[in-house]
Formats: C-alpha cells, sequence, structure tokens
C-alpha cells in the first residue's frame, strides 16, 4: 500500500496530467490529489465531503455564500454537494484535496 508521497513526486504527475489536477493516492473511499486550477476554477459541486490544504500561493475561496482569505497553511471544508470554488487567486497556487464518503464518489 502506497503511504507517502512526496511534493516533488505529486508536481511531477502535476505536469504530467492534461488537467489541473492529479491523484496521487486512493483508499477505499478516500482519494488524495494536488490541485492548482487555472485562471478560473470551474468546479461542479462534488458527491463526497472534501478537505482543501493550501500548500502554496493566495486568494479568496467561496463556499455557498461565504468568502474568506486563504493563504499557505489554511484548511478548508466542503461538505458534500456544496458550490464551492476558488477565485482571485494568485497564479501559482496550489493545493492538496483530499475527497472521501461514499464509495465511488468523484472527484472533479
Amino acid at each position: 500500500m502506497r503511504f507517502h508521497v512526496s511534493f516533488a513526486e505529486s508536481l511531477r504527475q502535476l505536469q504530467k496530467s492534461d488537467d489541473d489536477f492529479a491523484v496521487l493516492f486512493e483508499h477505499g473511499s478516500m482519494r488524495g490529489i494536488i490541485f492548482g486550477p487555472d485562471e478560473i476554477d470551474g468546479q461542479e459541486p462534488h458527491i463526497q465531503d472534501e478537505i482543501y490544504l493550501v500548500i502554496r500561493g493566495s486568494g479568496e475561496f467561496e463556499l455557498e455564500d461565504k468568502i474568506v482569505q486563504v493563504g499557505v497553511g489554511d484548511f478548508l471544508f466542503v461538505p458534500a454537494g456544496a458550490t464551492h470554488r476558488f477565485r482571485n487567486f494568485t497564479a501559482d497556487i496550489l493545493l492538496w484535496v483530499i475527497f472521501y464518503g461514499p464509495e465511488g464518489g468523484e472527484s472533479e
């Protein structure tokens, strides 16, 4: 079972991806990804709960009708089904994302 993913390896996986995210780890219903949104974060609500950890950059995060400033080290929780997105973020923003909940949930 894989239990360690380095930051360098996660960046390599993201650079190889055709998307703005790369799946780094999966176990049961949990999925860990690295996410670097493009100029516009066009996320749709997900069927799983998720946690974001900001590892680089800054910006604003909108969850339903609330907006907060986010930066390196911040933790964000998004319940399944909630409308959310990053906005006005720096070009270098990078996030760890952990999805968990119902089996077979989709990440992006």
